[in-house]
């Protein structure tokens, strides 16, 4: 029976959010095809593949090592492509880690690479959709290559309850074929716990109609009051107010929320490149022919100082109650 191989992603053994939606992409996919869902997890010993069989894995490999701990794009790349030689497709994550390691992975496998799929079919031959020139078109590719490489956007797949226990397989992690010419030997987590921008399913990002470093507090506190991630166009980030990893955009992420909120973004086409395909989009800015409200579902012509905190104002009053 043909099987669906998708790569999944933890961080310091703990399964990352993304990686049940992952699952999820893969399990509609074998569905439609009659085949089974594998899940490949690397990493350390003693990772915990809990929920997998649940999230839609018909059975969890497991290739673990001490040298695999932390991200190896050689080693991982190997592994994977190992597993997904026989495979029908290989489906992985659009993170910054997915970006990195499905093109090495589709190098190996001699086979075609296709990123942010948003949807994804199959009986015989599989069929995609997906972004193309800055998300200004929806292409529809039918694949004939047998196996092929996708990576899914955060966001994009709704996790489901697949009700399986999923069997557990330990696979052998071969040795290195050849010497790294990189290796990851630290990853610095930030001082305070960050929702990653890529992750979130609401955004709120700030652009030069925030006034100044000091006034991107208002951006915060809506974020807070949302539980959501706070997002910068790339001024902002250029200017120092706000570190890269937030920056929303052709240069930066590319995020597929259920909700972002643009304060202060006139949307340049890179901007928009970044977040178009966000499941709601609601902008302020005070300039009413910004590009950006072409994209909203909904727009206040407004200054972000003022209108920013009487949305997080009335937010909190819902909250409360």
């Amino acid at each position: 029976m043909a099987a669906i191989l998708a790569v999944l992603e933890q961080r310091n053994g703990e399964i990352k959010r993304v990686s049940h939606e992952v699952l999820a992409a893969a399990r509609g996919l074998a569905d439609g095809m009659g085949a089974e869902v594998h899940a490949l997890l690397i990493g350390a010993p003693g990772m915990s593949a809990d929920g997998l069989g649940g999230a839609g894995a018909d059975k969890v490999l497991l290739a673990a090592d001490d040298s695999l701990g932390l991200y190896q794009a050689h080693r991982y790349a190997y592994i994977a492509a190992q597993a997904g030689t026989d495979k029908a497709a290989v489906v992985l994550a659009g993170t910054a880690m997915g970006k990195d390691l499905g093109p090495r992975i589709a190098a190996r496998m001699g086979a075609p690479y296709f990123n942010d799929v948003k949807t994804m079919e199959g009986s015989g031959e599989i069929t995609i959709t997906r972004p193309m020139y800055s998300g200004k078109a929806i292409a529809t590719v039918k694949i004939t290559a047998s196996p092929c490489v996708l990576s899914v956007p955060p966001n994009a797949f709704a996790p489901v309850d697949a009700g399986k226990a999923g069997a557990t397989e330990d696979v052998a992690v071969p040795a290195p074929v050849e010497p790294a010419r990189a290796t990851t030997v630290e990853i610095k987590e930030p001082e305070h716990a960050v929702l990653d921008v890529a992750e979130a399913s609401i955004v709120v990002a700030g652009g030069r109609g925030v006034k100044e470093e000091g006034d991107f507090n208002v951006v915060e506190e809506l974020a807070a009051a949302l539980n959501g991630a706070v997002g910068a166009s790339r001024a902002v980030v250029d200017n120092g107010w706000r570190s890269h990893s937030e920056q929303v955009g052709q240069t930066g992420k590319t995020v597929s929320p259920n909700l972002y909120i643009a304060l202060g973004i006139s949307g340049a086409i890179q901007h928009l490149a970044g977040m178009r395909t966000s499941k709601v989009i609601v902008a302020v800015n005070k300039d009413p022919d910004a590009p950006i409200f072409k994209v909203a579902d909904y727009g206040i012509v407004g200054d972000v100082m003022e209108v920013a905190p009487r949305l997080t104002e009335e937010i909190k009053k819902i909250s409360e109650g």
